[in-house]
Parts: C-alpha cells; sequence; structure tokens
C-alpha cells in the first residue's frame, strides 16, 4: 500500500457540497492499495503511520506519534498514488480493483481506529473535495515494504 501522511492542524473532505469528514490537530492520510496487497500490508502501514513520531514534544522536537498526542486521522482513498509516470499522461494499471481497493481501504480505517485514534473518512471512489491546514508542513511518503 502506499500512503502520503500530512500533519495538519485540521483537515476536511467534501462531497457534493457535504463535508463527510473532519478532524483537528491530527493526520491527513491519502492511501491507495496496490495490485497484490493484502490485509497484512494494511495493517503493517497503520501501525507504521499511528506510531510514526512526526509531532512535537516540549522541545520542539518531532517526538511524538499520532498516538501520544490524542490527534484524529482523516483517511482519503486516492488511488492516483499508483500513478505511472512514464509519459505525459499517467497510467494507474497498479492500483489495486476497485473492490479489492475499497475492501483494504476499509481494513486500514479500521486498523487505524483499532489504535485508539478517531478516524474520519472520505468517500471511495467519490470526487472529493480536500481542505487542510498542514501543520509545519510537515508531509511524508510511506510505502509497505514487498
Amino acid at each position: 500500500m502506499r500512503s502520503l501522511i500530512q500533519r495538519v492542524s485540521s483537515a476536511s473532505v467534501t462531497v457534493d457540497g457535504t463535508v463527510t469528514g473532519s478532524i483537528g490537530p491530527g493526520l491527513l492520510i491519502l492511501v491507495c492499495a496496490m495490485q497484490g496487497d493484502t490485509e497484512k500490508q494494511s495493517e503493517w502501514l497503520a501501525r507504521k503511520v499511528v506510531n510514526l513520531r512526526i509531532f512535537r514534544d516540549d522541545e520542539g522536537r518531532m517526538n511524538r506519534s499520532l498516538i501520544d498526542t490524542g490527534g484524529a486521522a482523516l483517511i482519503v482513498s486516492q488511488f492516483t498514488l499508483a500513478a505511472e509516470t512514464k509519459g505525459n499522461r499517467p497510467g494507474f494499471s497498479t492500483a489495486a480493483p476497485p473492490e479489492e481497493g475499497r475492501r483494504l481501504y476499509e481494513h486500514f480505517s479500521a486498523q487505524v481506529a483499532s489504535h485508539g485514534v478517531t478516524v474520519a473518512n472520505g468517500v471511495f471512489g467519490g470526487d472529493m473535495k480536500v481542505a487542510l491546514v498542514n501543520d509545519g508542513p510537515v508531509t511524508i511518503w510511506l510505502e509497505t515494504p514487498g
């Protein structure tokens, strides 16, 4: 699985003029299931994200995790993270098929919540408008091993 995480002061996702998910301080997590991904990769990524020490401690150093801070997660499916950009028009053939992508996205979201993190979601496959206040800015790319 691939993910782009952003430390945020706040974030929200809107579909058809309706806010479907919003958070205060925490992480905006854009996530894409790739062909061949399983629950194992989803669980690894969830553990990595909630334990990644990218929040400031009392001395201003990035030394605290999402769990440590009690922050929330806004999780948004984003198949375009699978983009292949050899030419000028991206291809997405390495993304998991939609049904599998949805299943792994939902599993990932449930795994993040299982760590005690408050989770809000976008709409899988929806035309979403994402708003965020990037804190730092801190933006990190994560990909599951093998």
